[in-house]
C-alpha cells in the first residue's frame, strides 16, 4: 500500500474535524472532494506532519509518520491550497532551502522553475500576485523525490498555460511510480488525466464515491 490510514482522529479543542477509522490506497491518481470546511486541507496537512494527531500514517508499508518522521516527510509533499510564505523571502530563498531538505536530485529545481514558469525568482513574497505564490507553491510539491504528492486545489488563481504544464507534470511523475491526491471543485478528466478512485470528506471521513 502506498498510505495507510488507521483510526485518525483530529481535533480542534473540543471539536472533533476528522476519524477516519480505516483508509488505504494503492499506486495511482486520487480525487479527494469535500465542501469547504470539510476538513481537506485538515487532513491533507495532517498526512504531511504538519499538525499533532493520534492514530496511524503509514507510507510505503513501513514509514510510520510518528515513528519515522523524516523518512515519511522526504517521501509524502504537499501543495497547499493558499499558502502563505513570510514576505521578506523569495522564490529563489525557499527553493533552495526545500530543495535541499527534500534532497532534490541535480538540475530538478531549473526543471521545475523552467516548465512552470518561474521567472521572478528575486522578488520577494510580498510582491508578488497570488497566482505567482501558487506556482512556486506548486513547484515545491514535485521537490526531491516523493512516493505521494497532494496538491490541495492545484487549479485556483493559475493560468491555461501553467495548467497544462502542471497536468503533464503530474503525468510525468505518475508514470515514474508518485501516487496524486488531488483536491479540486473542478474535474480533472478533460485534462486526460486518468483517475483512478475518487473519494469524498464527508462526516469526517472518507468514503469512496462510486464510478458512473
Amino acid at each position: 500500500m502506498k498510505l495507510q490510514i488507521q483510526d485518525l482522529s483530529q481535533r480542534y479543542g473540543d471539536s472533533e474535524i476528522l476519524n477516519i477509522v480505516s483508509w488505504n490506497i494503492d499506486y495511482g491518481i486520487f480525487w479527494i472532494q469535500g465542501e469547504n470546511g470539510a476538513g481537506k486541507s485538515t487532513l491533507f496537512r495532517t498526512m504531511a506532519g504538519m499538525l499533532p494527531y493520534t492514530g496511524l500514517l503509514l507510507l510505503d508499508g513501513k514509514y510510520d509518520l510518528q515513528k519515522h518522521p523524516v523518512d515519511f516527510r522526504l517521501r509524502l509533499n504537499l501543495g497547499e491550497a493558499e499558502p502563505l510564505y513570510p514576505s521578506f523571502l523569495t522564490p529563489a530563498d525557499l527553493l533552495k532551502f526545500v530543495a535541499e531538505a527534500k534532497q532534490s536530485p541535480s538540475g530538478q529545481v531549473e526543471m521545475l522553475i523552467n516548465v512552470l514558469g518561474i521567472n521572478y525568482l528575486e522578488t520577494p513574497f510580498g510582491n508578488c500576485s497570488s497566482g505567482m505564490v501558487k506556482k512556486l507553491s506548486l513547484a515545491l510539491a514535485f521537490l526531491g523525490s516523493p512516493s505521494v504528492i497532494i496538491l490541495d486545489e492545484p487549479l485556483i488563481t493559475i493560468d491555461r498555460e501553467v495548467r497544462a504544464a502542471l497536468f503533464q507534470l503530474i503525468k510525468t511523475y505518475h508514470e515514474n511510480g508518485v501516487t496524486f491526491l488531488l483536491s479540486s471543485h473542478e474535474t480533472f478528466q478533460q485534462d486526460g488525466l486518468d483517475i483512478t478512485d475518487t473519494y469524498v470528506l464527508k462526516n469526517k471521513t472518507l468514503m469512496r464515491v462510486p464510478a458512473l
